[in-house]
């Protein structure tokens, strides 16, 4: 779905120009997004697979919710709003634990640059997968995986996710381990 997005400079503050999302990709303008990573008591991290219809990375496996912030969106407000469109769960502010951000720049071809600054933020919730509602649109699947495991599907040689780099996973598996 394309929505208005506010476009950032390169301290990730707003310059107050915002425009579509289709734009920002075709200009390569920078802009913001929310990552969610969400694991219950035993580590077991919700991860899903991208709809197989997605412009980017169709059919791979990825965080447990993303999503672009839409203009003059909080970070936090568009992380709350992002879990419940794509996979029906209602969460409070206090479920979210910021944790920090991470600056990416991908080129897809010449008409698709994507330059984002995620927000990325962890939850410790336990909730039953059964009663998840998943939005196709954006989600084909979703799943429980040990994290353990996760780590070393990432870092597999023929891995089957996202590509957000070693930094990025290894921040993001470093900070879920710190929670009890």
């Amino acid at each position: 779905m394309d929505e208005y997005i506010d476009i950032l400079n390169e301290a990730g503050e707003p310059t107050g120009t915002t425009c579509l999302k289709s734009e920002a990709h075709k200009k390569g303008l920078f802009h913001a997004s929310a990552h969610i990573w969400i694991f219950n008591n035993s580590k077991e991290v919700l991860i899903q697979k991208r709809a197989s219809n997605k412009d980017t990375f169709p059919d791979l496996w990825d965080v447990s919710v993303a999503g672009h912030i839409s203009a003059g969106e909080k970070p936090n407000i568009s992380a709350i709003r992002e879990i419940q469109e794509e996979i029906g769960l209602s969460l409070k502010q206090h479920n979210l634990n910021y944790v920090g951000t991470s600056k990416k720049r991908i080129e897809h071809n010449k008409e698709f640059i994507d330059y984002e600054l995620h927000h990325i933020y962890i939850c410790k919730i336990n909730f039953d997968i059964k009663s998840l509602k998943i939005q196709t649109e954006e989600v084909s699947e979703i799943k429980n995986i040990e994290l353990q495991a996760l780590i070393e599907a990432v870092n597999s040689k023929n891995n089957n996710f996202v590509p957000h780099g070693n930094s990025y996973y290894n921040f993001v598996f470093n900070t879920i381990k710190k929670y009890h």
